[in-house]
């Protein structure tokens, strides 16, 4: 990992953190925490035409409430700015979701913090917790879309320093304490605050993953969690990463922090319905992005393999939901689960239903399971 000149090391050790709560310390082995998180996809409306994104937001909102509801512990919301995705301020409409719940934990899914400014994502997520009564938390990562460079005048060459001196800042912002730090990308601090602060604790945060070993090897050495964004192949894959997770932060003299794991997926009431149902749409999106991103065309074939007992996709009855869950436990010892419940042009209605199966049915098969 590079760390600039005239900046600290990441803080190691137990003491960074003032507070004993810590909602990222692993749970036990027979506890997974279940979550959604959504990119805002646009649906159709009764016309077959792309819905308002005006309307997709304000649905958001209420499939957050029926999370709640259900007595899911998170949800999350992804950061894109292109027509298929709605959420382009994931902060701005937690805060609305903030207002409309209760229990439910409230992060991004994810930040791109590498064209964003780390201390304004500070500014907006401490907002967030202190309007939420300290339910907010933070998923930063480099997002697997790039428009956000040429929309805020970043050079897509620079993607790695970018991400790398702007997880530094953020790491001394997040401190709470006068910030020192210099770099290439922006200009440099000298013993200035950062307000507002969290109320007797550190911002929860976490750092998005898709599967490389230099970025879980950061991740550890900051002493962040990790979430796992396993969209393709088999988790079980995936395993090495885990490990190697762990043993970073042990060797960085950080204290155990919780694994989480974020893939697509659906539930209806029977393993057909839920297959007939996603497939049109998890379809289309698929060949539609593949097509910018120069892969070939997807079929029945790769969907059917994804959605079998070791594929990536959560697609099923709730009892075949649940038992993939559980097995991430013993594969990578997740402590949590966030499912992506929406996908391309998947109505509200189904999207609420699969969120009403997974936390009234598969959240409690699971720790059935797991028990």
């Amino acid at each position: 990992m590079r760390m600039h000149e005239n900046s600290e090391a990441p803080e190691t050790g137990s003491t960074s953190d003032p507070t004993a709560f810590d909602p990222t310390a692993p749970v036990a082995a027979d506890i997974m925490l279940l979550g959604v998180s959504t990119f805002g996809d646009v649906d159709l409306d009764d016309a077959g035409e792309p819905k308002h994104h005006a309307l997709v937001l304000r649905q958001v909102v209420e499939q957050a409430k029926l999370a709640d509801a259900v007595g899911l512990h998170s949800f999350g919301v992804g950061e894109h700015h292109r027509r298929d995705f709605a959420v382009s301020a994931p902060e701005v409409l937690l805060a609305a979701v903030a207002s409309a719940t209760e229990n439910i934990r409230l992060g991004s899914a994810v930040t791109v913090l590498s064209s964003d400014d780390p201390i304004r994502v500070f500014q907006r997520f401490s907002t967030l917790d202190a309007v939420s009564n300290g339910r907010a938390e933070v998923i930063l990562g480099r997002g697997s879309f790039t428009e956000s460079f040429p929309l805020f005048g970043y050079d897509l060459a620079d993607y790695e320093v970018l991400f790398e001196e702007k997880l530094d800042l953020y790491h001394r912002v997040r401190s709470q304490k006068p910030v020192n730090w210099d770099g290439r990308t922006r200009a440099g601090l000298h013993g200035q605050m950062v307000y507002p602060h969290l109320e007797n604790r550190l911002l929860p945060t976490w750092i998005g993953v898709g599967g490389t070993p230099q970025s879980v090897v950061r991740t550890a050495a900051y002493g962040y969690p990790m979430v796992l964004a396993i969209i393709g192949g088999q988790p079980e894959r995936f395993v090495p990463f885990a490990q190697l997770y762990r043993r970073s932060l042990a060797e960085a003299g950080h204290e155990p922090r919780q694994l989480a794991v974020h893939s697509p997926g659906y539930v209806a009431d029977t393993d057909e319905q839920a297959r007939e149902e996603y497939f049109p749409h998890w379809l289309a999106t698929r060949n539609r992005i593949g097509a910018e991103r120069g892969w070939g065309p997807a079929g029945r074939g790769e969907f059917e393999a994804l959605v079998e007992e070791d594929g990536a996709l959560f697609v099923g009855a709730p009892d075949t939901v649940a038992a993939k869950i559980a097995r991430l436990k013993g594969t990578l010892g997740a402590d949590r689960f966030e499912l992506k419940y929406s996908n391309g042009t998947l109505a509200h209605s189904k999207m609420l239903r699969s969120i009403e199966l997974f936390g009234s049915k598969v959240a409690p098969r699971v720790s059935e399971l797991l028990a």
